[in-house]
């Protein structure tokens, strides 16, 4: 029985995710949250079990997703530590909170591990990455891998490079938004419709992502392809070269790496 506690953005994108690859049954998923409608829309669509409390979920469920705010989970862990077993698997996909944070709680003999997806897994096009504690089988890490890949790609790391996986494409996509709400105010600058540069910026980051990926060339390789001598593409480099674009990103993922590890504390 696979069960989640939480149904909020990310709760349920995986659960959709699962539920729309067909890997699990709707008799085979329980689901839990503070917010009844929430566990109500998801009864309705998919057919899943929904349980009354999160303890009443862990007497149920052998495989367990944790899709709660950080601040909420010591209290949810302390609801539920009772009910944790040597069979269950524990699945947190909360951010900055390391597997010794469950420990402490749970026990360090529990079957325990973290995961970081990002918000488009929402259309089946995230990057989640999986780390595991030592208690976790191959096998049962696999099993996770699986699920997670109905939402997009799936990477195994150690868990020390979780918070710079955090910062990086846990908050990645607000920082790709931002280039692409910046592109298209460029364009309506200088006299493009809002719809039309957004269009325009969106397809564009989005083509180049794609090229990227299929040719697993060097991004600077690429960019160099499309960069002429004194041409259009050299001028605008130059301009954010000049505004400390590639700084200001990389600063980006450093303050966020940093925010992650004050969060896990």
């Amino acid at each position: 029985m696979l069960g989640f506690i939480g149904c909020g953005t990310m709760g349920t994108a995986l659960l959709e995710g699962i539920m729309q690859k067909g890997l699990r049954k709707p008799a085979e998923v329980v689901v839990f949250d503070q917010d009844r409608s929430k566990t109500t829309i998801l009864e309705e669509k998919y057919g899943v079990r929904v349980e009354s409390g999160a303890e009443e979920l862990c007497s149920q469920a052998q495989m367990i997703f944790l899709a709660v705010k950080p601040q909420d989970m010591p209290t949810l862990l302390e609801k539920i530590k009772d009910k944790i077993r040597d069979n269950h698997l524990v699945i947190s996909v909360a951010a900055g909170l390391r597997l010794n944070f469950f420990q402490n709680i749970l026990g360090s003999d529990k079957k325990l591990v973290r995961v970081m997806p990002n918000t488009p897994s929402l259309i089946g096009k995230g990057m989640s990455v999986v780390s595991s504690g030592e208690t976790v089988s191959a096998a049962q890490e696999q099993e996770i891998v699986t699920l997670l890949e109905a939402l997009g790609k799936v990477m195994v790391l150690d868990e020390k490079h979780m918070d710079v996986v955090t910062a990086l494409s846990g908050s990645g996509p607000a920082y790709v938004l931002l280039f692409i709400e910046s592109l298209a105010d460029g364009g309506v600058e200088m006299g493009l419709s809002r719809d039309d540069a957004q269009q325009l910026a969106a397809q564009t980051v989005y083509g180049a992502a794609s090229m990227l990926l299929e040719s697993q060339e060097n991004p600077a390789v690429l960019k160099n392809k499309i960069t002429s001598p004194g041409g259009t593409t050299s001028a605008g480099l130059l301009a954010m070269e000049q505004g400390t674009v590639r700084a200001s990103i990389i600063r980006a993922v450093q303050e966020a790496t940093r925010r992650s590890r004050e969060l896990g504390g």
